[in-house]
């Protein structure tokens, strides 16, 4: 499958068959590191990781990703470059494109991420924006894979904050792939219906469904239980409020027992707020397999790469 020369910047863009094929790429990818195998599809390549936003496993993924190609990055930090102050986003996109043959960005705005896709010139990678976070997903795919063996058909619950970028990537992808989606979060912090909508056309045609719902009842017959922290980066000020509004879905072992599934996992994006959103004893048990998760950045970030940039 060709994806060379396109931007990673949502789910939305891209078909059920090419994320499963940067899946298949990114178990291939993981595999051949394991045996000490590394490539040089990005040889001769120059790699932009502009950072708006702190970050460990997407700065380390696509830093690893990059050289163990072959490829040079460079990280631009939020001090480092103009971006939006003293230049406008669609300058910097057209300077940055002319030296650098890929740009990965995480930070605030979606639209600064679609500017640097529409003027760069080359493949453009969100790590991260206010409203999606897609690298993220194809990670947490790619475990729930190696753990069941398949998506399609698997009951994905995620619990929290309904509306933020996770919330917002997993649903699309999910539905794009044929996992049986549900939200349960407070009324009050419901995902945007428009993006619903959306999400129930894409399952329509995956066979899978999309629901939302404040009741924690929906977590029985679930495979996965998927949170994130109750306070996004940026929203630090509404700590109290979400705390007490999210307490009620916090996962913990009661929760988990009340899927019925003894083989039900627990899935987390980190960083983790413990005692929080989850109990430290469900994060620390055999059915969490967030550290998986996290070293899957890696190999699904480099597939992200190599497919879209790299000379396979």
């Amino acid at each position: 499958m060709d994806l060379k020369g396109r931007s990673f910047l949502t789910l939305k863009d891209f078909t059920a068959e090419e994320i499963d094929y940067l899946l298949e790429l990114a178990a291939e990818l993981k595999a051949k590191k394991k045996k000490g195998i590394t490539g040089k599809s990005l040889a001769g390549k120059n790699i932009a990781l502009i950072f708006e936003k702190p970050s460990t496993r997407t700065r380390c993924s696509f830093t690893i990703g990059c050289i163990d190609e072959g490829g040079h990055p460079e990280y631009l930090g939020k001090d480092d470059i103009q971006l939006g102050h003293k230049e406008s986003v669609k300058d910097t996109a057209r300077v940055l494109g002319r030296m650098f043959d890929g740009i990965e960005f995480r930070g605030f705005s979606q639209k600064t991420v679609e500017e640097l896709a529409e003027y760069s010139g080359v493949p453009v990678w969100n790590g991260l924006t206010d409203e999606y976070h897609p690298t993220q997903i194809l990670a947490d795919f790619l475990t729930m894979k190696e753990h069941f063996g398949h998506l399609k058909g698997l009951n994905f619950v995620y619990l929290g904050d309904g509306r933020n970028n996770m919330a917002n990537s997993l649903m699309i992808g999910s539905a794009r792939m044929g996992v049986n989606f549900t939200i349960i979060a407070p009324k009050e912090l419901f995902p945007g219906e428009e993006l619903v909508e959306l999400c129930k056309g894409y399952a329509k045609e995956s066979g899978s469904s999309v629901t939302i719902t404040d009741s924690t009842d929906a977590v029985v017959g679930a495979d996965v239980l998927y949170t994130d922290v109750w306070c996004s980066m940026g929203e630090e000020d509404k700590a109290a409020e979400r705390i007490a509004l999210l307490t009620p879905y916090q996962i913990n072992s009661a929760l988990m027992a009340k899927t019925g599934k003894p083989e039900t996992i627990f899935m987390h994006c980190l960083p983790a707020v413990k005692e929080k959103e989850v109990t430290e004893e469900v994060f620390e048990s055999a059915q969490s397999v967030v550290f998986d998760e996290a070293e899957n950045r890696m190999h699904t970030i480099k597939a992200v790469m190599v497919a879209t940039l790299g000379n396979l």
